[in-house]
């Protein structure tokens, strides 16, 4: 896959399927589409978009549910004062963070 050799791809293009979630975690893995590539926002910056200011734990389990990790960025989501978690591990968490911000500096 391109993505993972380091090269961009406009994963905005695709439409996932995301009907099977409920509303709420729609709209966070709908936030998180929107994250640009080679950025981060915390949890709580994500529930702020969303217009639920005090909803960060929510947003960590809603991304939990993610089905399409690359897809939809979940990576790029940080705790405050940490990576924070990931399903498929925070080293690879840290790999894919590190693959785009040096990528942006190509």
């Amino acid at each position: 896959m391109k993505y993972l050799s380091g090269e961009y791809v406009d994963f905005l293009k695709y439409d996932p399927d995301l009907t099977h979630l409920t509303k709420f975690q729609r709209e966070v893995l709908e936030a998180t589409r929107k994250i640009p590539y080679g950025q981060t926002r915390t949890y709580g910056q994500l529930a702020k978009d969303i217009g639920k200011i005090k909803a960060s734990r929510a947003v960590g389990r809603a991304l939990n549910k993610n089905p399409y990790p690359l897809v939809i960025p979940c990576h790029r989501v940080v705790a405050k004062n940490s990576i924070g978690g990931y399903a498929g591990g925070t080293e690879l968490k840290k790999k894919l963070l590190e693959m785009e911000k040096s990528h942006l500096l190509r």
